[in-house]
């Protein structure tokens, strides 16, 4: 009994857990359709690319897993959610396309400006836009959430405008390779990595992971001893905004067009979950940005095993707010010591029958 409970205390229990459990039933579905026990393990290469279910999570999540590193830095350090995510990939997409494009232009094969520019562009637009949220969250001490519901409307609002309401379509090769692959492996996958990545090692090997748990567990006590809250909070809206854009950078180009009013659409939620499911504390301090990864594609995991088993697009959402439920109940503190009074008692009772 204390080894189980030394392994629930783990932060990366609760996770990795769903990941298995998401895993399982797909194992069964497949079972019961009397395919192959492993079939959502299998891998193969089709047309000269990488194919199979597994491929799939890991493509389609990068999206959501891009969004989670930065709602983890900001949930720690702010103790609240940015809800602008999805629409400032939008309004990336507007920017970026608008460029590309031309003003007015809503169907091209050339480019009216180099690609670097129009990516650039778009990604300085989104730290802007991260910049305006830190802005009013570190410095006028606007609620987080109530903060980011400005750019929550007008973010997709502004895109569409930049696009005079219409798709716009950027039919170049070079454009669509971040969203479809090189070689024989998806773009998206080594976008994500790379992200990933550089977000491990920034966090690892300097401070600032030290500094945005201080501040999200006590801002005042950290302005004490030295830190500049209000610097790091908006750090953190920053790298969400440059995420955000990164994000949309990858979703605009797997399309190659600004949809401007699809792009990006309830993504907030995914991340938050991501977050939550990661287990990372929504009320800020401490944060495990592994767990959120792994949250991140066990999300896409669940949506892809829902549409296996026939669930349609907009029914989904309903399952995924069961799982918001019970990882809300999970987190809550009566229902952890529910729980620790329940393993206290069996544990007690062994030691009286023995």
């Amino acid at each position: 009994m204390s080894t189980f409970k030394k392994l629930t205390q783990k932060r990366l229990f609760l996770p990795i857990f769903s990941m298995i459990l998401v895993m399982l039933i797909n194992v069964v579905y497949d079972i019961a359709c009397g395919n192959a026990p492993l079939s959502f393990f299998m891998i193969t290469i089709k047309n000269g690319v990488l194919y199979g279910r597994l491929i799939d999570v890991l493509n389609r999540g990068s999206e959501i897993a891009i969004l989670a590193i930065g709602m983890t830095l900001v949930v720690s350090a702010s103790a609240g959610t940015d809800i602008s995510v999805g629409s400032v990939m939008s309004l990336y997409a507007g920017v970026c396309c608008m460029l590309l494009a031309g003003y007015g232009e809503v169907n091209v094969s050339t480019y009216a400006h180099p690609l670097l520019v129009g990516i650039g562009v778009g990604l300085l637009v989104t730290c802007i836009c991260g910049l305006f949220n830190g802005f009013l969250v570190a410095y006028l001490n606007i609620q987080p959430m109530v903060a980011t519901l400005i750019l929550w409307s007008a973010g997709r609002a502004i895109g569409l405008l930049l696009c005079n309401s219409q798709i716009v379509y950027v039919r170049v090769p070079s454009f669509q390779v971040i969203g479809s692959y090189v070689g024989f492996m998806p773009t998206p996958i080594i976008v994500a990595a790379v992200c990933i990545a550089v977000a491990s090692l920034v966090l690892r090997f300097t401070a600032l992971g030290t500094y945005i748990q201080s501040v999200g567990i006590n801002k005042r006590a950290s302005r004490i001893a030295g830190f500049n809250s209000a610097k790091i909070i908006l750090l953190c809206y920053v790298i969400c905004g440059l995420c955000a854009g990164l994000a949309g950078m990858v979703a605009t180009s797997r399309i190659y067009s600004a949809d401007t009013n699809n792009i990006g659409l309830n993504m907030e939620l995914d991340a938050i979950l991501a977050v939550a499911l990661g287990g990372n504390s929504l009320g800020g301090g401490k944060f495990n940005l592994a767990g959120s990864i792994i949250g991140a594609y066990t999300i896409q995991a669940i949506t892809t095993t829902l549409y296996a088993l026939g669930v349609s697009s907009a029914q989904a959402p309903v399952f995924k707010a069961i799982v918001v439920i019970l990882i809300v109940v999970i987190q809550a503190e009566p229902a952890k010591d529910f729980f620790k009074k329940l393993t206290s008692k069996k544990a007690a009772k062994g030691v009286t029958q023995a």
